[in-house]
């Protein structure tokens, strides 16, 4: 078994972190006015200057700016495209006492473009902070998956002044708007780009499956179309681009969202989508066993989550070589990787795990990808 040397890597990981102390304050001190956003950006860029030697120090290849000029994984980025208007989450209290992000709303008021390099600035100090500090290493984006648009309000939430029928034209737009992203990216040198999706794994949960339904879309048929919307967004990449998706059930301070097996989308997911890697959670009992990987089309690689972000307790090293085991019973070994579950801080929150424990789990799932691929 080789390692591989472009990414996916079989060590990898999704991307944000904790936000260190001083950045916090920091950000709240512009929200009060009492420092200016250039004075906030640079305090973000020392923090993801220590981030990057952070992922070095734990072995990483892929190399992420912590997401730490986001408050939100996806909203920061969705409000930036042309023709959509997001309103900001709040957060709920659950009947056990734990808080849960209630979904923001997302609507396409317009047709939907590329009004700005949105990414660019970023991809561009988190390149100079890795080539400096991390060396040999792959600087990597992530930006909310497309989809976005369409699952949180359906028809309901898409202007029809601007798309009377969805199909072509919304789509197309939306594809062209995120390839027009690719290409800034890669013209700024960006090889690697995830888009982080929860829609394809709220679709494997009955309550959210119904509640599609409900708006009056087909759950059993969305997983199709979306894995046809994907790939007008694959086709628009540029070559030698490694363009990945990470599926979420949910990450907001530990908890989640949604829950069942992959089973209803793996068809759709694994061998319609075009895609060139896919990170799936597999962290605990809510993802079920890993029977849809039989779905996993030649070429593609999926990165198994089963190290959690979510709680600090350590993984066993042979727990999840065995699991790997049990994964490469339905998809090769030569096309699987390890990584955490989800990032460790999706919101600017944070999930209720310590600083420490972040090194302890990144640190563990690079061994473990050493001891099983080489």
């Amino acid at each position: 078994m080789t390692a591989r040397t472009t990414p996916p890597f079989r060590a990898d990981h999704v991307g944000s972190f904790l936000r260190p102390p001083y950045l916090l304050e920091a950000r709240e001190k512009k929200a009060r006015g009492d420092i200016t956003p250039e004075q906030l950006r640079e305090v973000e860029d020392r923090a993801i200057t220590e981030i990057v030697k952070f992922q070095r120090d734990c072995g990483l290849q892929s190399i992420t700016d912590g997401e730490f000029r986001r408050t939100y994984f996806h909203i920061d980025f969705l409000d930036q495209l042309g023709g959509v208007k997001t309103d900001i989450p709040v957060t709920v209290k659950k009947p056990d006492g734990t808080e849960e992000l209630a979904p923001p709303t997302i609507r396409v008021v317009g047709k939907v473009r590329h009004a700005k390099d949105i990414q660019r600035a970023d991809f561009e100090y988190l390149k100079r902070q890795v080539e400096v500090h991390a060396p040999g290493c792959t600087p990597k984006v992530t930006i909310p998956s497309p989809t976005m648009l369409h699952f949180r309000g359906g028809r309901g939430g898409i202007s029809r002044e601007a798309y009377p029928e969805l199909d072509p034209a919304f789509y197309d737009d939306t594809a062209r708007a995120y390839g027009d992203e690719l290409k800034s990216l890669f013209d700024a040198g960006c090889r690697y780009v995830q888009m982080d999706d929860t829609n394809m794994a709220y679709l494997c949960d009955p309550k959210m499956r119904e509640a599609a339904r409900q708006r009056g879309d087909d759950p059993d048929e969305l997983p199709h179309r979306y894995a046809q919307f994907i790939n007008k967004v694959v086709a628009l990449k540029p070559a030698g681009m490694t363009l990945a998706m990470h599926l979420c059930r949910g990450n907001f301070k530990s908890t989640f969202a949604a829950q069942g097996n992959y089973e209803p989308v793996a068809e759709a997911l694994l061998a319609e989508m075009n895609l060139d890697a896919i990170f799936m959670e597999y962290d605990d009992d809510r993802s079920g066993d890993f029977r849809p990987l039989r779905f996993l089309k030649k070429g593609r690689v999926v990165v198994l989550g089963l190290v959690t972000t979510k709680f600090g307790q350590l993984e066993k090293k042979d727990d999840l070589k065995r699991r790997i085991a049990e994964a490469a019973q339905y998809a090769p070994l030569e096309q699987l990787a390890l990584s955490p579950q989800c990032g460790f801080s999706s919101t600017v929150h944070g999930n209720n795990i310590a600083v420490e424990d972040q090194r302890r789990k990144l640190e563990l799932v690079v061994e473990t990808a050493r001891e099983v691929w080489g």
